[in-house]
This record gives C-alpha cells, sequence and structure tokens, in this order.
C-alpha cells in the first residue's frame, strides 16, 4: 500500500491547482482510500480560497489603494491561507465530510486484498467506484470554479439589487444619481445578461464596455462589437478590459470618468441623465450617434422605475 505521508506531501504544492488532480488520480489506481483524504483536502482548499475571494470581492475597498500589484499578492496570500487552512486541524469540516460520503470509512481503507492476496470483489467494487468519484470531483471542480467566473442577473431587480452597493459610492464620487449609473451599465450589457466573455466561457465583467488601450496593464478579452463610422455600423473585433468581478469594473469605471481630462464635463450631472450622457460621448466614449437617446430610456424605462422601487422598499435606500 502506498504511504499517505507521502501523497500529502506530494499534493501539498497543488492543492490549489486543479493540475494535482492528475497526480492523485494515479494514485488512486493503486491506493484508492488512502487518496480519498488528500484530494478531499485539496477540494476544500479550492473551496475555501473561492470563499475567500468572494468575501474579498464583496467588499468595494478603497481604490486609492489599490492596484494590480496588490491584487496579485492578495491572491497568492489567499491562496497559501487555504493552503493551511485545510492542512492544519479539521479546517472548515468539508473534507472530513466528503471522505464520509464517498465512502472513506476505516473499514474500507484496508485495500482490494485479503491476506491471501484475492482480490475481495466488494473492496474492489469500493475502489472502482472511488476512482469514479475522483473523476467526477475533478469535473465538479472544474465547473464550480467556471460557475464562479460568470455573473449573470435573473432580471433587471437582481441587476439593480446586486449593483446597488458599489454603484452607489461610484455614483456619489462622479455626482451622478444611482439611477443615472446603472441605466449605462444596463444599456452596455443588457442588464448583465451580455458581456464581453473570454474563449473559455468566463466573463469579462466589463459593466462598461471599457476598451482596453495601450495603457491598459490588466487582463483583455477580444471579442466582436459594433463602431460607428460617419454613422454607419461597421463590425470589428476590438480589445475590452477585463476584471475579477463587478467590483472592479465599477471601480476602474469611476476612476476612468472621475480622472480622464475628456470626461470632466460629465461629472457632477446629478441625476441629469441627458447632460451626462451626451457629455460622455463629446468626450468619445461612444461613437453610437444614439447612444444618449437609449441611455436615457433606460434610465426612464419602467423596468428601471419598478427595480430601483424593489431596492427602496427591501433596503430602506432615500434619494435613489
Amino acid at each position: 500500500m502506498a504511504d499517505l505521508g507521502n501523497v500529502a506531501a506530494q499534493s501539498l504544492s497543488t492543492w490549489t491547482d486543479l493540475s494535482g488532480f492528475s497526480a492523485l488520480r494515479h494514485q488512486a489506481e493503486t491506493d484508492s482510500n488512502g487518496t480519498l483524504p488528500a484530494v478531499a483536502k485539496q477540494f476544500e482548499s479550492m473551496f475555501t480560497e473561492m470563499l475567500l475571494k468572494s468575501m474579498r470581492e464583496a467588499n468595494f475597498g478603497d481604490p486609492l489603494f489599490e492596484s494590480q500589484a496588490t491584487d496579485q499578492w492578495q491572491d497568492m496570500y489567499d491562496q497559501q491561507l487555504s493552503l493551511n487552512l485545510s492542512q492544519h486541524g479539521k479546517g472548515l469540516g468539508i473534507a472530513d465530510m466528503l471522505v464520509r460520503q464517498l465512502g472513506g470509512h476505516d473499514h474500507a481503507a484496508q485495500g482490494a486484498e485479503n491476506k491471501t492476496g484475492v482480490v475481495d470483489p466488494h473492496t474492489a467494487g469500493v475502489a472502482d467506484g472511488w476512482r469514479q468519484r475522483l473523476f467526477e470531483l475533478e469535473d465538479a471542480t472544474r465547473s464550480t470554479a467556471r460557475s464562479a467566473m460568470k455573473w449573470l442577473p435573473q432580471d433587471a431587480e437582481a441587476f439593480v439589487r446586486e449593483l446597488a452597493p458599489q454603484a452607489t459610492i461610484v455614483a456619489k464620487e462622479l455626482g451622478l444619481s444611482l439611477r443615472t449609473v446603472l441605466a449605462q451599465a444596463a444599456l452596455e450589457t443588457q442588464w448583465g445578461k451580455h458581456m464581453p466573455m473570454h474563449a473559455d466561457g468566463t466573463s469579462s465583467f466589463n459593466l462598461f464596455g471599457i476598451k482596453a488601450g495601450g495603457s491598459w496593464g490588466g487582463e483583455r478579452v477580444n471579442v466582436p462589437t459594433v463602431e460607428y463610422e460617419g454613422g454607419i455600423a461597421v463590425r470589428k473585433q476590438a480589445q475590452f478590459r477585463s476584471y475579477k468581478s463587478t467590483a472592479s469594473s465599477l471601480a476602474d469605471y469611476a476612476d476612468l470618468i472621475g480622472s480622464d481630462p475628456r470626461y470632466a464635463a460629465a461629472r457632477g450631472h446629478g441625476d441629469d441623465v441627458v447632460g451626462y450622457a451626451r457629455a460622455l460621448v463629446e468626450g468619445g466614449y461612444a461613437t453610437d450617434p444614439s447612444y444618449v437617446g437609449k441611455v436615457a430610456a433606460i434610465a426612464n424605462s419602467s423596468v428601471m422605475r419598478q427595480a430601483l422601487d424593489a431596492l427602496k422598499n427591501s433596503a430602506g435606500v432615500p434619494n435613489l
């Protein structure tokens, strides 16, 4: 039987790496039950990291003290913290739960052979079942990781409700109403249904259709888009900025509109949606000749009004 300590040691550096499943899968061929605790801890480590990431994204933070470098260091810290939490003690208890759920009981850890060297059909069946579960666990983990990189609100109310906490801060910084900010995001994404997507299906979380120019040092996504040249729609390929979350997108949007001299006239319009959108177009933000009217139409729509009313009634938010 393989040494469980060796399995854990080999997995230690890969508990946050999906490629670590390959080594564990190979080990499962000879020691399925011994591998179960190691892969369960790997899954718990990955789940813990995703949990930490979600918690940090829920905190809008302070853009003055944030940068791509600090984000990278924060991700590295969270990976190591997740590793330590799952490795020492009982962690969150997820690994132990998986071991019990997937059949890793003490009586099953004796191997698939009895003392005479003859394969026990029952334990062999347990081993085969665990190897199959290992494949399923890998697929499920990959699917969970991909799902965490998507954001698809069910309707306009969900769109407004989920963006409102961060969008309220952005609106205040720019001297705009929440309705104005949400109307532009709703136009650019069709209420969150359509954002630039990466080839693997993960979202760019780009809420405002901001392109990635030469000064952009973050991730990019290359997708088809429509530009207007002389009032005529032309299909092109363009690179757009990609973010880790909607909160990051809102923060970058606030920085762009708040610091770029081209959009100085757009700031401080309050609830004047038309004046704000017109100033954006004049600054070169959009080429669509109907952009101002489209933003205003969404801002004044019954859908927006109902979504904001629902938000106000549920959260007691005044002056929307």
